[in-house]
């Protein structure tokens, strides 16, 4: 059946849309500019902020572009006198509501409030501050809501709950609805992050976020060391005017030599160590057939809906500890011992795409002898904001490669940060341990994508292996209910909370949309398709320090074995 078409014209230009597409789409597909704040590609049309009023020939008024569809032969002005009068005052009144604190706000070098007030030389005092005696409110030790920034777009409430979570809710008070956190004792934050990349404002942000960057660099006793997670890599750079997708590893590593960091050594070489202790886990337990389904346990997000929502579900989370973690116990104990220095003098900072990192590493499971792994946690955007701080530029920086041992990693190690690529990784080391051989394509294309729930089948020798890829708690919730149904659906499942993976994580830049994701994860895939060595067991020096530590069972238990309990709603601050 041919799709209908309508014709008409945007600002005088001649254009042609598909019948049902809004104003706002196909004036985007023409290169022509209408303001938005409350719209976000993610998530359902809102038309709340009405800063993309347009006037449409026959229609009384103006109408949001973001819900109104294009109409055969009804012309629209997008820049009228009438329009940009209104957008003025909607702008102002848009101020009374945000505090204007914008020094150390998390999208201050792209904020769209601020670059339309200059474009459109908006008082942005023109009002009195209603908000300035919101609270603000800290969820665990991940994730500030500041409510004297707050616009009431709702999109945090919104993507929570699409998340299958709800834990930020509407509350009516003084007339005016308010976003407030459950006071329900069975909903708490799991950490995941995406109210921060989906708030147009700044209200949402890490904790510490741009408050403690530079304290492990001021000591000048410590070594101080560097590791950056497989995502980092491919989305970076937009925070420096770079295209999305820009593969800037050796920038990174200078830039953060640049700051003064003494070592720099990437986490995609922790994630080696993981897949060979998680296909190790997983072959054992499918032999055994005990606890099957095997979960995956790097999304500490999705570890954090196990212990609190489903901890009935504890004893299938695989026991190997995530890759930053593995990386930064490897650092203070081999590498410690290696170059004569004590681990309390080695401070780890680690950089991540997600903010549920900052709560993985307070978890006292993963603390042997009082030493923590890791330091610090900074998000993708706060190593940004440190550099800008600095004056360094990534984008001109003299690349540099990370430092020996931990800078090669497989292919396998990279793809870690894109949805599928935990699981792709194991089962790619899983088959060679079983059949002695590699997968006859090291390309699991099948789990793979952004479909929020990819299945596939491995034929591992007689065995068949039934394996699922999740991205988004509600779609993980989806698929515990098919296993309510049949507990043997699938022998493996790996989640990860956020859209994409770890390359739409709640740590990294704004702004974010499944385009932006794509170019990421598309990145991931292109550098480990140019690796010689794509599975971490053929990683060298990985596997031989792997059976290094493999003939001391408690120093292996040390570094790669954690344990999970039921966890109790976190106060909220």
């Amino acid at each position: 059946m041919t799709e209908k078409t309508i014709t008409t014209t945007i600002d005088g230009k001649p254009v042609t849309a598909k019948e049902g597409q809004t104003i706002l789409e196909v004036a985007r597909e023409n290169d022509i500019e209408i303001p938005v704040l409350c719209y976000h590609p993610d998530l359902k049309v809102k038309a709340s902020c009405r800063m993309c009023v347009v006037e449409v020939e026959g229609i009384p008024g103006l109408i949001p572009a973001c819900s109104s569809p294009v109409r055969e032969g009804k012309a629209i002005l997008t820049a009228s006198p009438k329009v940009l009068r209104a957008r003025k005052i909607n702008l102002e009144l848009l101020y009374s509501q945000h505090s204007k604190n914008c020094k150390d706000c998390i999208v201050q070098p792209s904020c769209p409030l601020l670059s339309l007030a200059r474009k459109m030389e908006v008082p942005v005092a023109r009002f009195e501050d209603r908000k300035i005696n919101q609270p603000i409110h800290q969820f665990g030790p991940s994730v500030l809501f500041d409510g004297t920034k707050c616009i009431d777009c709702r999109n945090c409430v919104e993507v929570c709950q699409e998340q299958g979570i709800g834990f930020l809710e509407l509350e009516e008070k003084d007339t005016f609805y308010q976003v407030v956190p459950s006071k329900d004792p069975k909903k708490d934050c799991i950490y995941c992050g995406q109210c921060i990349v989906h708030c147009p404002v700044g209200a949402l942000e890490g904790v510490g976020e741009f408050n403690e960057i530079e304290r492990p660099l001021r000591d000048k006793k410590k070594v101080v060391v560097f590791q950056f997670a497989p995502s980092i890599r491919s989305s970076i750079g937009e925070e420096f005017d770079l295209p999305h997708g820009s593969v800037v590893t050796e920038k990174l590593v200078g830039a953060i030599k640049a700051l003064g960091a003494d070592k720099v050594f990437d986490v995609s070489v922790g994630a080696d160590f993981t897949t060979l202790a998680e296909a190790e886990e997983l072959i054992d337990r499918i032999k055994k057939n005990e606890d099957l389904p095997m979960f995956t346990s790097c999304c500490p997000a999705w570890v954090k809906y196990v212990e609190f929502y489903r901890p009935d579900l504890i004893p299938h989370l695989t026991t190997v500890r995530s890759p930053q973690i593995i990386l930064g116990k490897i650092i203070k104990t081999f590498w410690a011992e290696r170059n004569n220095i004590k681990p309390e003098d080695i401070v780890v900072v680690s950089i991540m795409p997600c903010v549920s990192k900052k709560y993985e590493i307070t978890r006292p499971e993963l603390s042997n002898d009082g030493v923590k792994p890791i330091d610090y946690v900074f998000t993708t955007r706060e190593l940004a904001h440190l550099l800008r701080k600095k004056n360094i530029d990534l984008a001109k920086v003299i690349p540099q490669p990370a430092d020996t041992p931990f800078g090669v990693p497989s292919g396998a190690g990279v793809i870690y940060g894109a949805s599928g690529g935990v699981m792709e990784s194991a089962l790619r080391t899983a088959y060679h341990s079983l059949m002695g051989k590699d997968l006859g394509s090291l390309d699991l294309t099948a789990v793979r994508g952004f479909d929020g729930v990819k299945k596939a089948t491995v034929t591992v020798g007689k065995k068949k292996l039934n394996v699922a890829v999740v991205n988004g708690i509600k779609n993980a919730i989806a698929v515990l209910g098919e296993l309510e149904k049949d507990p043997h659906a699938y022998d493996y499942l790996e989640v990860m909370s956020c859209p994409g993976g770890c390359i739409g994580g709640g740590g990294q830049p704004v702004p974010t949309s499944e385009e932006i994701r794509k170019k990421r994860a598309a990145a991931l895939y292109d550098i480990d398709a140019a690796k010689n060595i794509r599975t971490a067991h053929m990683n060298p020096q990985v596997t031989k320090l792997y059976e290094k530590f493999m003939r001391d069972k408690q120093l292996h238990k040390n570094i790669f074995i954690t344990s999970y309990s039921k966890k109790e709603k976190e106060v909220i601050l």
